[in-house]
């Protein structure tokens, strides 16, 4: 029964979000702000692992090249597919949501809990719209720019680590990432990649915009946060994987 009135009450919150809008110069201003601190604060973090990411998957698949069967293009075909259908877009957004999920619902429980939000309320200002809106907004819209990013980088990083250890020449490489390319591998990726941002950041602000107590209850709403949303990521690829992949 919980979890049925907590589902209310999230599905509540967005209808109360989209519903009242604040000024646009506002709201503009809010979302470039936000753009900054969710998308392009994560940029490192980003980096780092999506060529890490890159290098471990065509090492794995070098090593486990056995038969010879196979042709040794499959080695930059796997590693593109691999990176473009699942790790870079759900991988990625699992780590988003532990860092900027928690980030968001540490701010907006802060706010909460000190009496800023209230504060917001009684001077006639929307704090949902105000606060919220603007996260979502800028996580749809940067979302996919980061995941786009990362696919380039773990290509990069799978490259790199298969000429380091010459384990496969460049042009062999290039050719299996060139193979049996479909576009609407990268419109599946980046539509999940939206569903996942809307998903961290309205989560995360659930839990903090409806945090009770003190500092220690911040903390346990940031914790609760990411938890939910990265068990939303792994429902929502699911249920997109059926949609898109297996139609």
């Amino acid at each position: 029964m919980k979890l049925i009135s907590q589902i209310g009450k999230y599905f509540l919150m967005l209808w109360m979000i989209f519903s009242k809008p604040e000024k646009m110069r506002v709201f503009w201003k809010k979302t470039l702000e936000e753009i900054n601190l969710i998308g392009v604060k994560s940029l490192p973090i980003v980096a780092l692992m999506s060529i890490f990411m890159g290098a471990v998957i065509a090492l794995q698949t070098a090593s486990n090249m056995d038969s010879p069967w196979l042709p040794e293009y499959t080695i930059g075909y796997i590693t593109r597919s691999s990176t473009i259908l699942e790790f870079s877009p759900t991988i990625i957004s699992l780590i988003l949501a532990g860092k900027v999920g928690s980030n968001i619902s540490s701010e907006i429980g802060m706010m909460r809990v000190t009496e800023q939000i209230d504060a917001l309320e009684i001077m006639g200002v929307n704090s949902l719209t105000y606060l919220v809106l603007p996260k979502i907004s800028a996580a749809m819209f940067f979302f996919p720019v980061l995941i786009i990013f990362s696919m380039g980088l773990s290509i990069f990083g799978g490259w790199l680590a298969l000429i380091l250890s010459d384990l496969s020449s460049t042009d062999t490489y290039i050719f299996g990432l060139r193979s049996f390319f479909r576009a609407s591998d990268i419109t599946y990726a980046l539509s999940k990649t939206v569903v996942f941002g809307f998903l961290i950041v309205s989560i995360a602000s659930f839990y903090g915009y409806y945090t009770r107590g003190g500092a220690i209850d911040v903390g346990r709403s940031s914790t609760q946060a990411v938890v939910s949303s990265s068990v939303a990521i792994l429902l929502a690829n699911f249920l997109m994987t059926q949609m898109f992949l297996l139609k």
